[in-house]
């Protein structure tokens, strides 16, 4: 407990907690006990209101994403994201599953225009990652900035319709040249921040989108000078990203490219259940951004309620929000190299778990357990 005298100095912030679906209370659990241990350590406070969402929400209320959540979110710093969906809701009608009817709709209430995923190999993961060793030895550390408001996820028209006797599939690929160019600025600001490189991503050998897309990038590109940036196609990226994912830094896509490529990023890197996500909207003015923050996994109905997920993901997370969403850097380097002590102490749940020497196999708890004793 923090000195009643001293709150005047202590910030508060207030922060949405979305737990949802399958494993994602039981990780975000694992989180909000680290939270709770770096708060006191570092002297802020943070005030959580947990709210349904997805499945649960369905399951509670008929909606995946109920308007008392919306209000929620709208009134805290940042939103802490679990998982939502699962085969119990699969039947239903598209728009009211719990991913495109909770996931996509907050992303454009809040206008969460940029999804930021680090694709974070430890070296003391290589033997996790199905990729031969030889290729990630020492391990790698590559960022996907994806745009998340555009493209065909959300252009129009989109439809099932019969054409000429038979069912047609629509969907259309919308992107404006403002969308490219806010999405491509904080793509090299974070080339800035890293290596000063940015690989573009495209198809502009067949769709109008890429040459647009590629136009535009490289019009950016004039602004930051220092910044080296190169293009690749798609499907070439997909290849050039398992023969030699350490020459990556930055890599910027469109959404439905940016999707795919960072989930392969994430499965070379050795598991979904480390990498976290944020997606942010625009700043704020003070280098800081409102967002949501989640694990680049699945609610993964098929381990739910075993207590065996691993919570590296979810607690990377909570420690991107504390980067992005309220500035406190400190607090976010201690629980990310928390997280690596861990890893490099040999704890592994399952998914990261290989018969090498030292390394101990541990469940959901006692991974959150291990981390926060290495908070210090």
């Amino acid at each position: 407990m923090i000195d009643p005298q001293s709150e005047m100095s202590v910030k508060n912030y207030n922060i949405s907690i979305l737990s949802g679906d399958g494993i994602g209370p039981e990780v975000m659990d694992e989180a909000i006990r680290v939270l709770d241990s770096v708060s006191g350590k570092h002297e802020f406070n943070l005030t959580l209101d947990n709210q349904l969402v997805g499945g649960i929400a369905i399951d509670e209320k008929s909606t995946p994403l109920p308007e008392e959540t919306v209000k929620s979110c709208e009134e805290s710093d940042a939103i802490l994201f679990g998982s939502v969906g699962g085969p119990k809701w699969e039947s239903l009608p598209p728009d009211q599953q719990p991913e495109r009817g909770a996931l996509l709709p907050l992303r454009k209430h809040f206008g969460l225009f940029a999804n930021l995923r680090p694709s974070l190999c430890f070296p003391s993961l290589v033997g996790a990652s199905p990729v031969r060793t030889d290729i990630i030895e020492g391990g790698f550390d590559v960022l996907c900035v994806r745009e998340l408001t555009g493209g065909i996820y959300f252009g129009e028209p989109k439809s099932i319709n019969e054409i000429d006797g038979e069912k047609t599939a629509i969907d259309t690929m919308v992107y404006r040249e403002s969308e490219i160019e806010r999405i491509a600025h904080v793509a090299f600001n974070a080339a800035k921040g890293r290596s000063n490189k940015l690989t573009s991503i495209d198809k502009a050998n067949v769709l109008r989108n890429g040459i647009l897309w590629r136009e535009t990038v490289e019009k950016i590109s004039q602004q930051y000078p220092e910044v080296t940036l190169d293009h690749l196609y798609v499907d070439n990226a997909a290849m050039q990203l398992i023969r030699r994912p350490k020459e990556f830094d930055v890599v910027l896509a469109p959404n439905l490219f940016g999707d795919i490529l960072s989930d392969e990023m994430a499965m070379i890197a050795g598991s979904l259940g480390m990498l976290a996500s944020a997606s942010l909207g625009e700043s704020k003015g003070d280098g800081l951004y409102f967002g949501m923050y989640e694990p680049s996994g699945g609610s993964a109905p098929d381990i739910a309620g075993q207590g065996i997920a691993n919570p590296c993901a979810q607690i990377l997370s909570a420690s991107l929000m504390l980067r992005y969403s309220l500035g406190l850097n400190e607090a976010a380097d201690s629980i990310d190299n928390a997280v690596r002590r861990t890893i490099d102490d040999g704890f592994r749940t399952g998914d990261i778990f290989t018969d090498e020497p030292n390394t101990i196999q541990v469940n959901t708890s006692e991974m959150g357990n291990k981390i926060i004793e290495n908070l210090s």
